[in-house]
């Protein structure tokens, strides 16, 4: 009689390792959960970085062709210190534009401050938690760790040999680092001027 009762008491439930087992599974979950909203801070992070070298980029070439449309300066000044033009030969910081107007020349000058950004490289301003911007709680975003470069080049013509004197390559380069993950990014912009407009 004891020997049935002893069977029919047998209770089902979890073990001790399929408890530890369940756990891990889920550790292992949430930390990949959180791993992917890490990464997606950091590409939304970058995503705007990106925007800003692009846009830093396409205004010193697009101030490269109206100098030369409006003969502000000579097709002979597009280039390289150098090579006997205006434009810094090395990656400078973006600071304002010196008496010239254009970027990246000997002449270019820091920032003054104004509103929420302090003397120096450029800054961009950004809306504060109110999300309007041009009210008080505005945040100004340094712009001391992008640099700019821009690199004139001749080209040659159809034989490869000869350089063409009417044509030249002009390549901008913005470069950044990402105060996160402290890793350099590069956007680069290349087009052709000629001597005729």
């Amino acid at each position: 009689m004891t020997h049935n009762k002893l069977q029919g008491s047998r209770q089902g439930g979890f073990t001790l390792i399929e408890t530890m087992i369940a756990i891990a599974i889920m550790s292992i979950g949430i930390c990949t959960l959180l791993a992917a909203f890490g990464t997606a801070v950091a590409t939304t992070q970058n995503a705007q970085e990106n925007l800003i070298a692009r846009q830093k980029a396409l205004q010193a070439m697009e101030s490269i062709y109206t100098a030369r449309n409006t003969q502000q300066i000579t097709f002979s000044q597009i280039g390289n210190i150098a090579s006997g033009g205006i434009f810094t030969n090395a990656a400078t910081q973006l600071l304002a534009a010196g008496p010239d107007g254009l970027v990246n020349t000997a002449d270019d000058l820091p920032f003054a401050a104004s509103g929420p950004c302090a003397a120096g490289p450029e800054c961009v301003v950004m809306p504060g938690p109110d999300g309007i911007l041009g009210t008080a709680d505005d945040v100004a975003m340094s712009l001391g760790n992008f640099k700019r470069q821009i690199q004139i080049n001749s080209v040659l013509e159809a034989d490869g040999v000869t350089i063409d004197p009417n044509l030249k390559q002009i390549v901008v380069t913005v470069t950044y680092i990402t105060p996160i993950s402290n890793t350099p990014h590069t956007y680069t912009v290349d087009a052709l001027i000629s001597a005729f407009r």
